[in-house]
């Protein structure tokens, strides 16, 4: 009854399974929306009444056009470079020797045809050797305009964007968020993503190409924990 229902169910296993391979060979899995920043801030004086000031936004007459507000939009230049190295390597030996002679009795060894019996020895050894190196590199360039989505009491600016690209194959996702500095802006309206502070940046694609250099739904169970081989 039990193996009855057990071949019930391998359909829908191996229907999920080649779903699942198929959703996630070469998928983009982007960042959900920046939730808006609430720093912790000092509340402002209160002007006096009848004072000629008066809080609201400030009117620049011979302000530049470098982002600055809600809304205004923002070139980052994506100048990723990382690459990391590691290399470990240990080597461990061990090795012990027991020996133990025979006793005498009566000034003769205790003997059993002519064998002494009494007498034990041991040795183990034991040896390990174990190296291994990991490297890796990544490179990412290009530039994606991105809007300013808040602007914070200190004059940082929440920013978010991505750029969608449609080729002959697939589809290409850039996306990125994080907070700028307004002093890091060039003229140019410009700034590298090098000083994009808790920058998330995505990079991949959809299609035949993506999916045929993503390893296939069998051997990624094959190189998980779940496999016994």
């Amino acid at each position: 009854m039990r193996t009855t229902r057990l071949l019930r169910h391998i359909p829908v296993v191996a229907c999920t399974l080649l779903g699942a391979g198929c959703t996630l060979a070469g998928d983009v899995r982007p960042y959900p929306p920046m939730a808006p920043v609430q720093p912790i801030v000092v509340p402002a004086a209160t002007p006096t009444a009848g004072a000629i000031y008066s809080a609201g936004p400030g009117l620049n007459l011979y302000g530049d056009r470098r982002a600055r507000d809600v809304g205004d939009l923002l070139t980052i230049a994506l100048m990723e470079s990382t690459m990391a190295t590691t290399t470990a390597s240990t080597a461990i030996s061990k090795k012990s020797d027991i020996d133990m002679g025979s006793p005498t009795l009566f000034g003769a060894p205790v003997t059993l045809g002519g064998t002494k019996i009494l007498g034990a020895s041991a040795e183990s050894e034991s040896n390990f050797n174990g190296k291994g190196n990991s490297a890796q590199s990544n490179r990412l360039q290009g530039s994606v305009t991105v809007t300013v989505i808040q602007r914070l009491p200190n004059g940082n600016l929440v920013v978010q964007g991505q750029k969608n690209l449609r080729l002959n194959q697939g589809d290409e996702l850039v996306q990125i968020q994080g907070v700028v500095r307004a002093a890091d802006i060039g003229a140019d309206n410009t700034i590298p993503s090098s000083k994009v502070a808790d920058a998330r940046i995505v990079y991949g694609g959809r299609g035949a190409v993506a999916q045929s250099n993503a390893m296939g739904w069998l051997g990624r169970f094959f190189n998980s924990a779940l496999s016994l081989f």
